[in-house]
């Protein structure tokens, strides 16, 4: 259910550009991740942070490409998104003494530090990379192109991501359990 919740306001953009162009679509789009923060908040009683975080760029990268009617600020969206994930997994470290990953699986499962590190990093390497790919299909291809990588695309990556994620965890965990 999360899933899907964390992926509608993207399905609804999608299927939005695909029957009215990519204006309606950047507002169906902030208005599905309002409703998304706010149904979040009414049904769980709190604000998810990658909610409130996509929400304001949403806010920002979408209001500016319907008031300058420039498709540009919209494209340039999920790359400043998955830098900015980037930069928080690479910061945690220093504030808290605990990776981001840590703080949200570590009372779940139990791995050595050298482990939460690497997962770490390659969380920091994913969301750089991804935010390249993005800029790099932004710009050389034409919207459609754009539009379909972002869904298909970079949901693929990501759970091609995690499914890599989860069989190095698979290979730690079996060595706790032990």
């Amino acid at each position: 259910m999360k899933l899907l919740s964390d992926f509608l306001p993207v399905l609804l953009f999608f299927t939005a550009y695909k029957l009215y162009g990519i204006y309606v679509a950047t507002a169906v789009l902030i208005v599905a991740s309002l409703v998304q923060t706010l149904w979040h908040r009414l049904h769980f009683g709190r604000f998810e942070n990658n909610h409130l975080i996509t929400l304001a760029l949403v806010l920002v990268f979408g209001g500016a490409t319907l008031m300058l009617h420039d498709e540009l600020f919209i494209k340039w969206k999920p790359t400043v998104i998955n830098w900015l994930f980037a930069l928080l997994f690479l910061a945690s470290r220093w504030f808290g003494g605990q990776s981001l990953l840590e703080r949200m699986l570590g009372d779940k499962i139990e791995l050595g530090q050298r482990v939460w590190r690497r997962l770490n990093l390659a969380w920091i390497a994913f969301f750089i990379a991804m935010g390249g790919a993005n800029l790099y299909v932004a710009f050389h291809f034409d919207t459609d192109t754009w539009v379909n990588f972002k869904l298909f695309g970079m949901m693929g990556l990501t759970f091609a991501f995690i499914i890599g994620q989860s069989l190095y965890l698979a290979r730690h965990l079996e060595a706790v359990d032990k």
